[in-house]
């Protein structure tokens, strides 16, 4: 039998430092984490924070959480109790226990999916995990669970809706920052919705008037038009065939799909093609952004918009800012990855991303 259950942890807990943490990247010539006092990586082996899987399932939760909050996403989200009004995500888990009949005593294989759609049938949402690759099925204990973790980090980042956890504002930015956060949660912040063909919304978004693309505010690099502009959701066709919105390929009727309410619910993804239009990797959780009539995770919707810090990996809300290369860093952090010497208006250089002056750069060629 199958049992999926809302996880609620009612428990408020404070960001752990990771201090000592394992590196999975470097596997055991790292001494262990050991945070940077700006950037997001480890001084001991200049790994990311991602690498060294710093993050727990409560303090994924409330990430999530925050971003759902004040959301037309917030009945994703629960109250803490006792928590001075802070939501937590109210993540699905799948427990699916299987008897195990050639011995005397029957036993069960019990394995635990840390997420899955909610709101399916047991068949519906096997269906959907073995439509994506077995490796990133998070399957408690596996890497398909290391890696959703790590895409919570990487796709996700807490810096990039929570002012508090950056450290690169300065006066005057963090206004700007509140509002940029606000409209997209109003305008772009998407859940994927799990349902078959035709299925989606079980028609009670059909002639809601659609959200409109988040606009820029600052002027666009590129003039090049939007592929195609939000209008009005469009209802989901009567009967088949139908078309996967990514690879074109024909997705049969009793097989699950992924729909986006901000893209109207004529379009559906197969569960692996619903991916960033960017990077192309897996929208984690089916935590989407619209924009340009495409799906973005957080990570490369919010870079679409406002520039990214090479160095400390928070978004720049300063016109004052160094360009090298197709990088940006804030002036304060235009500085050596390895002595930390400031690189304004001084030799450098890029080794890959990694910024360093020339005598640091000397000796890591020796």
């Amino acid at each position: 039998f199958q049992v999926t259950c809302p996880l609620f942890q009612m428990s408020v807990s404070q960001p752990l430092s990771g201090r000592g943490v394992p590196c999975l990247r470097c596997r055991g010539t790292c001494t262990g984490f050991e945070p940077h006092s700006w950037r997001k990586i480890c001084k001991s082996c200049k790994c990311s924070q991602e690498d060294h899987s710093l993050s727990s399932d409560v303090e994924d939760d409330r990430k999530i959480g925050r971003l759902l909050s004040d959301s037309r996403y917030a009945t994703l989200t629960a109250r803490v109790k006792g928590g001075d009004g802070v939501r937590i995500y109210k993540r699905n888990r799948m427990i699916i226990t299987n008897p195990i009949v050639s011995r005397k005593d029957p036993t069960f294989d019990t394995i635990t999916y840390e997420w899955a759609p909610p709101g399916l049938t047991q068949k519906l949402a096997m269906q959907y995990m073995e439509l994506i690759p077995k490796e990133m099925q998070p399957v408690a204990g596996t890497d398909g669970a290391y890696y959703r973790r790590r895409q919570l980090m990487r796709q996700l980042p807490l810096y990039d809706q929570d002012p508090a956890q950056c450290r690169g504002l300065a006066e005057g930015e963090l206004k700007m920052m509140e509002d940029f956060v606000k409209k997209y949660k109003a305008e772009a912040l998407g859940v994927g919705e799990v349902a078959l063909p035709g299925q989606g919304g079980s028609g009670k978004e059909e002639g809601k008037p659609q959200d409109k693309s988040i606009a820029a505010t600052k002027p666009p690099e590129s003039t090049k038009p939007p592929e195609s502009t939000n209008g009005a959701l469009e209802p989901a066709p009567a009967g088949g065939p139908y078309h996967c919105e990514s690879c074109k390929q024909v997705v049969p009727g009793d097989c699950p799909v992924v729909f986006a309410d901000r893209a109207g619910y004529s379009r559906q993804w197969h569960p692996a093609c619903f991916i960033c239009c960017r990077c192309s990797q897996p929208l984690v959780d089916l935590i989407y952004f619209w924009k340009d009539g495409a799906a973005w995770c957080g990570r490369h919707y919010c870079e679409s918009l406002w520039p990214r810090c090479a160095g400390c990996d928070e978004l720049i809300f300063s016109e004052d800012y160094q360009q090298a290369e197709g990088m940006t860093w804030h002036k304060k952090h235009f500085a050596c990855l390895e002595c930390e010497t400031l690189l304004t208006g001084k030799p450098f250089a890029l080794d890959n991303t990694s910024l360093l002056c020339t005598t640091c750069s000397k000796s890591k060629c020796l």
